[in-house]
């Protein structure tokens, strides 16, 4: 069982790394140089929503970025809107601007060809697909259920 963990353990990890390489190459192919794939995905995940910094930090999807730097630089580069919160100015909420949807449409349209490349190929169709998804909430649940009871 310990060397199924770890070998969970680091699947986990270096999928999340390829994943970034994997929007870090389609950004290449397609010439766009102004925005990471850490931001890029930062842009996807918020999508039509308006978030605080502080909901995407505690999302906890940018593990080795700086989401505050990140997120300034999508200000700075017209990706984002921020607005200070008139309840707490301490609070920044962000949406994404028109450039911000393009690069959002960019990712999802991505996302959409592996969806549908895994399922035709039969990499990994779509049953296997749900009971993976199951089984990794399953040990997100229990990894949060572990930091509760440490603190």
């Amino acid at each position: 069982m310990l060397a199924s963990y770890l070998e969970s353990l680091a699947l986990v990890e270096r999928m999340h790394r390829l994943l970034l390489d994997v929007i870090k190459d389609e950004f290449e192919r397609l010439g766009i140089i102004d925005v990471n794939a850490v931001q890029a995905l930062l842009l996807f995940n918020i999508g039509e929503n308006e978030v605080s910094a502080g909901e995407l930090k505690s999302r906890g999807y940018y593990q080795g970025s700086n989401v505050s730097y990140n997120l300034k630089k999508l200000v700075e580069g017209g990706f984002m809107h921020h607005q200070r919160s008139s309840v707490d100015r301490r609070a920044v909420r962000v949406s994404l601007t028109e450039r911000g949807h393009e690069i959002r449409g960019v990712v999802a349209a991505l996302f959409s060809r592996h969806a549908a490349g895994l399922d035709r190929e039969s990499v990994v169709p779509f049953e296997e697909m749900d009971r993976l998804n199951t089984a990794l909430r399953r040990l997100e649940r229990f990894w949060s259920e572990q930091i509760r009871y440490i603190y």
